[in-house]
């Protein structure tokens, strides 16, 4: 594509044409004779929104070109090779998981749809219809994300075991459209661009009007955007620290157990260890985790581990303090409960006395802190009882005096799970553990967010989890009435038993297979995005007759229709919906007309 000047470009602004060169007069700004002062001229709220619009179809596009170097490049490279048996097929398989269904919708239908919008948007300046319609195939991100650490793992595996895979992709890391970038780095596109899409929208609706008839559709969507984006950072940060404790370990000769999910690495680095009983000082290196210590000394060999542990240091009851030596100065002592040890900063530290012995002093702070986070808040806090709960105006316990949510217990961070105070309690929580309203008696009976608890005493009744209205809270009833095709199918997926569900392919997701309990649930078990799936009817042995298979990855979902004729009905629905083509119904006429009589007979013998 080629670069035009910036004086001499148009772009559209609210459906109007405005030439760059109108916008930028020809104004002496040195010149103090003819006093001439320029003023720029602030945004409109209307041009905020459009700009926001611009920037998601901006950033959709670079992404669909990564993910089509994901798709069309790395794995199909790697899969032509291994279809020639030098490596296995599976392995680019779990590697890439679904990634040819991702790369799919937004290339057909998310970047299509975003671009036909930003050419009518004079007429129609919305986006939370478009993304609502994201939503239902968030799944495909979360099967991505939950498949990401042990992509990781194969493909540092793959690439120490065979030269031919490492080859493949060292070819396609030196071309121009990798961007001098690795494949890892290209893989963690797709783990990114939920919480992208979160921040995008919550600026969007920071800028849209309350009355704006769009803020229904974009609230509804940053909920369960948001929801899954969550999921996305825990990803980013754990598959950072997962790398990192692999390193570790190989370094380690693979012998000491610290793969864990709880554990945090914190530093890494050489170190003098002081004599006890002479003035010596000897090499030393040490691994600092959130909750432990390895002190560890160098092994010379020439190849597998590079150190061996000496000690395992828990950080609880841990403490550090700065000592005097003649001899060796910026000297400090770490006591624990399994070994006491001195410890010299090096001198090519810059500074040297401060960076390892303020590394421990922030780790036991910090697991201190996590430790009495419950304590520290209820410390001298005149706690509501029960009977004045919400008759009395409490005690709001201060933000900086507590590290997570009170009630779940999850850690709070600036964007996805910031501090909120239940106005009943004074408890600090999560917004997932204080979306509850209900009338205060001190509060003139105004609604008041509330935590879980006090919602309980409050009103009598447990609140259900999950507050916020999940892509799968939608009633079959309400599905079931405008749908390609529904019925009730066996169901089995992987090894779990098999079971009667309530199928449904509504009109307005036709790509999307919802199973229900029951025709009248009003949320589904689980649903399948179809999109990318390979269908298989072909008979096997141990297989009911009228069944079918779907799989993707390591995904596999089979189903028995009542009779083949009934199979092949569904056949006809499932085989367009995964190329990505909107099926024709398979209602009969009166279909619907059915439906709705055996609902409202469900509903008068109740």
């Amino acid at each position: 594509m080629g670069v035009t000047p910036l004086l001499h470009t148009q772009r559209p602004i609210l459906g109007r044409t405005v030439d760059l060169q109108e916008e930028t007069p020809n104004v002496n700004k040195g010149s103090k004779e003819e006093g001439i002062v320029e003023e720029k001229v602030p945004e409109t709220n209307e041009q905020k929104l459009y700009k926001i619009a611009t920037e998601l179809l901006k950033t959709e596009r670079a992404y669909v070109t990564r993910l089509n170097l994901l798709d069309q490049v790395f794995c199909a490279k790697l899969t032509e090779e291994a279809l020639k048996g030098t490596f296995p097929v599976d392995v680019v398989k779990n590697i890439f998981s679904n990634i040819s269904s991702i790369n799919t919708f937004h290339n057909q239908f998310l970047l299509p749809d975003l671009e036909k919008r930003m050419g009518e948007w004079e007429s129609t300046p919305r986006l939370g219809d478009i993304l609502q319609n994201l939503t239902p195939f968030l799944k495909m991100y979360a099967e991505y994300v939950k498949n990401f650490d042990n992509a990781m793992e194969l493909l540092k595996q793959w690439t120490d075991r065979s030269p031919q895979f490492k080859a493949i992709i060292q070819d396609i890391q030196s071309q121009e459209a990798c961007g001098s970038l690795t494949l890892q780095h290209h893989m963690l596109e797709p783990v990114q661009r939920v919480p992208r899409y979160e921040m995008l929208l919550k600026d969007y609706l920071k800028k849209l009007p309350q009355d704006d008839p769009d803020r229904r559709d974009a609230e509804k969507s940053l909920d369960i955007i948001a929801m899954a984006a969550t999921h996305s950072n825990s990803a980013i940060r754990k598959s950072d620290n997962l790398k990192k404790l692999l390193e570790i370990y190989e370094m380690l000769g693979e012998e000491e157990d610290i793969v864990n999910a709880s554990n945090e690495f914190i530093k890494e680095g050489h170190i003098l260890k002081l004599a006890a009983r002479n003035t010596s000082a000897m090499e030393r290196y040490l691994f600092l985790f959130n909750n432990m210590l390895l002190y560890c000394v160098p092994k010379f060999s020439l190849g597998g581990a590079k150190y061996t542990v000496r000690t395992r240091i828990g950080i609880e009851g841990m403490k550090v303090l700065e000592t005097i030596n003649e001899d060796y100065p910026h000297t400090f002592q770490v006591s624990g409960k399994e070994r006491t040890l001195e410890l010299q900063a090096r001198q090519d530290l810059n500074p040297p006395h401060n960076t390892p012995y303020r590394a421990f002093q922030e780790t036991i702070e910090i697991f201190h802190q996590k430790n009495e986070t419950f304590k520290s808040a209820s410390k001298d806090v005149e706690e509501v009882s029960t009977a004045e709960l919400g008759k009395r105006a409490p005690r709001w316990i201060r933000d900086k005096e507590v590290t997570m949510c009170m009630k779940c217990k999850e850690p709070f961070n600036a964007l996805t799970r910031r501090r909120h105070h239940c106005r009943a309690c004074g408890y600090v929580v999560c917004w997932k553990c204080s979306d509850n309203k209900v009338a205060l008696e001190y509060d003139s009976n105004k609604i008041n967010k509330v935590c879980k608890d006090c919602y309980s005493i409050l009103t009598g009744e447990e609140k259900a989890e999950g507050k916020k209205k999940g892509i799968l809270e939608i009633e079959a009833a309400q599905f079931s009435g405008s749908s390609i095709i529904c019925g009730f199918l066996q169901h089995c997926e992987k090894n779990k038993p098999w079971g009667k569900v309530w199928c449904v392919i509504p009109e307005k997701e036709a790509l999307v297979l919802y199973l229900y309990g029951a025709p009248q649930d009003v949320k589904a078990q689980s649903s399948i995005p179809l999109l990318g799936y390979s269908v298989e009817d072909s008979p096997r042995p141990a297989d009911p007759p009228a069944s079918f298979r779907l799989s993707q990855s390591k995904s596999v979902h089979s189903f028995v229709a009542e009779s083949e004729e009934l199979k092949q009905r569904w056949l006809k629905v499932i085989r367009v919906a995964v190329t990505g083509e909107v099926p024709e119904s398979q209602m009969p006429n009166d279909a619907t007309a059915n439906a709705t009589d055996t609902q409202e007979t469900s509903s008068d013998s109740t």
